[in-house]
This record gives structure tokens, C-alpha cells and sequence, in this order.
């Protein structure tokens, strides 16, 4: 489908994106030729203004895992090394991280840090202008900040707790019917430039491990853990809800282990589509727990929603550095 055929004066729904030759549909050049930010366009100040609304009672909830938690390290990733500086004056003191990497704990995903297919990256980046710092970074991010409404969509709540046969260290994935009963647990409607909070309950369940299961879990990214579904029909949601970033407490998001089968591309790994073709803020590893515990006390699942990501202009991922104000 040519460019020039698509009204992009209003919002165009799922089904009516191009369609990519692998039969995925595309959300590339919506915000312009070279838009590096992607769906975090659509928190305007006017939603700003009135996501701030939300704050009622100003409880404060952080929503970062301390460094520590994710024990050994996920996917292949390195510990930091933390030193404290002793500078010999009695009175003060510096420290620096080693070995750090980003998206260790607490995280968001760049738009640089999965493309669609080989080359090819969120509006048509390459790799190697990715690999450069050029486009899709998180400093395009960092400079702008991302604040708005956060919506608790509270899975744990609809599966049931540990304890009752809900384990979510199992493959167990998250269909778009599920994302209902959450939204509609929290009793609200989709607005556009949402970020959804999904609570799977997997970080809690991970914190209760032994460190035995934890080292099981690091040696392989095919490790079990619950996550969203994959397919046409859950990106068509998360599309057309108008939410301009999601952010849950599991490992990756989808459900995992991924299927990495190139029969199965692009389907197969959510990513390659959320973020490669629709330019969707992914984050992973959130600390939702407190939030969500909350959120059921008193049926107040929304949430005035800030962060921070690092200001490192050619960056491929950034600690969460999240808020929720309610």
C-alpha cells in the first residue's frame, strides 16, 4: 500500500495499517519520515494535564526492582559490580557501577532494541544506524520524558494467587480475552497514550525462589514464565486501545520461551512486531506488586505515571526510573 493512500490525520485502526509482505501490519512514518519515539507521540500535554488529575490520596509507589533482585542475571547478561569510594577525608564518598548493563532489572526496551526483520528497525532504521546511535535510541526518550495515564491491569487477580494452582513461572499466555477481564476489573476505558501496567505476580513468584531455580532460570532464555500471547489478534489489541507503552512484572513481556523458528517469524516473538513495526514502549521487570496490592483496596486502578529513562543519547535500554502517584 503506497504512503500517500492513508489518511493520517486520525488514527488509523490496526486493520487498517499496511500491510508488510510477511503479512504483519505496519505503524512506520504515522508520526513522520523520521519520528523516533513512536507511539509515546500520542502523550500530548493535554493528557498529561489530565493523567495528573489521577492523583488522589498521593500515595507514591516505586516501581524499581533493586539491582540485586534478578539474581543471577537473565539472558545472558552480567551482575554489576558496585564499588564504594572511600575518598580518605572522613567525609566523603563516591561509588561507581561496573559491568552494567540497562536492562538488567527494572527496564525499558529502546525502538532501537528489536527491529522487524534483519536491517530493519522501527520507521526504517538499519542496523547500522542503530548500531551508531543515530536512530530509535533511548536518548529520543530521555529528552522528552514519558508521562501520562498508567492503567493496573491486575492478570494475577484474574488467574487466581500462588497457592491456588496459579504459578507464574509456567508458560502460561495471557490472551487478549484476559486483557478484558483485567480492564474490566479496573473498570475503565482505553484512552490514547496509556501505558498498561501488566501484574503477572512473576516477580513476586520469582523473589520466593531459591537460588537453585534462579540459576536454572539464567542458564537458557528458554525458560518458562507467563506473558502475553502472540499472534495478529494481540497486537491488533494493544493497537487499537490507542496505549502508547506497556510495562509488566515478568521477564519479557510475551510469555517465554519465545519461538525463534524462522517459520514462525514474525509472529513468533512479539517484539518484532510491537516494537519493530508499531513502535510500542515495551518495559519489563516492573516492581508491581505494591501497586497492585493497592490498587484492590480501594478499586483504584489508575495511576498518574512518570519516568525517566537514562540520558544517554545512543542508548539501546534504560532503567525504568518509574513512578505511579496515586
Amino acid at each position: 500500500m503506497e504512503q500517500s493512500t492513508l489518511d493520517y490525520s486520525r488514527r488509523l485502526t490496526y486493520s487498517e495499517l499496511p500491510i508488510t509482505p510477511s503479512g504483519a501490519r505496519s505503524g512506520w512514518h504515522i508520526f513522520g519520515e523520521d519520528d523516533q519515539v513512536g507511539l509515546l507521540n500520542l502523550q500530548t500535554p493535554d493528557r498529561v494535564i489530565s493523567a495528573s488529575g489521577l492523583v488522589i490520596s498521593g500515595e507514591v509507589f516505586s516501581l524499581n526492582l533493586d539491582l540485586s533482585v534478578i539474581d543471577p542475571p537473565l539472558f545472558g547478561r552480567g551482575a554489576p559490580i558496585h564499588t564504594v569510594i572511600d575518598e580518605g577525608t572522613g567525609q566523603s564518598f563516591d561509588d561507581k557501577l561496573d559491568n552494567y548493563y540497562p536492562q538488567l532489572s527494572s527496564q525499558w526496551d529502546s525502538l532501537g532494541h528489536v527491529g522487524y526483520s534483519t536491517n530493519s528497525f522501527y520507521n526504517g532504521a538499519t542496523s547500522e544506524q542503530v548500531a551508531r546511535g543515530e536512530r530509535n535510541t533511548i536518548g529520543h526518550w530521555s529528552r522528552r520524558g514519558i508521562v501520562g495515564r498508567g492503567v493496573v491491569l491486575d492478570i494475577e487477580a484474574i488467574f487466581g494467587t500462588a497457592g491456588e494452582g496459579f504459578v507464574p513461572g509456567d508458560d502460561i499466555r495471557i490472551s487478549v480475552e484476559d486483557l478484558e477481564d483485567a480492564r474490566k476489573l479496573a473498570n475503565i476505558d482505553w484512552s490514547p497514550g496509556d501505558i498498561a501496567l501488566l501484574h503477572t505476580g512473576y516477580l513476586n513468584w520469582y523473589k520466593c525462589q531459591d537460588f537453585l531455580v534462579r540459576s536454572q532460570l539464567a542458564r537458557t532464555d528458554q525458560f518458562l514464565s507467563i506473558g502475553l500471547d502472540r499472534g495478529p489478534q494481540m497486537l491488533a489489541y494493544l493497537w487499537d486501545s490507542g496505549m502508547s507503552g506497556i510495562a509488566a512484572d515478568n521477564p519479557a513481556l510475551e510469555a517465554t520461551p519465545f519461538d525463534l523458528d524462522q517459520r514462525s517469524w514474525p509472529y513468533g516473538f512479539l517484539h518484532h512486531c510491537l516494537i519493530g513495526q508499531l513502535g510500542m514502549a515495551v518495559g519489563e521487570l516492573w516492581w508491581l506488586h505494591d501497586l497492585a496490592m493497592s490498587c484492590r483496596q480501594d478499586s483504584r486502578y489508575e495511576v498518574f505515571l512518570t519516568s525517566a529513562p537514562i540520558a544517554l543519547s545512543a542508548g539501546i535500554g534504560s532503567p525504568a526510573n518509574a513512578l505511579a502517584i496515586r
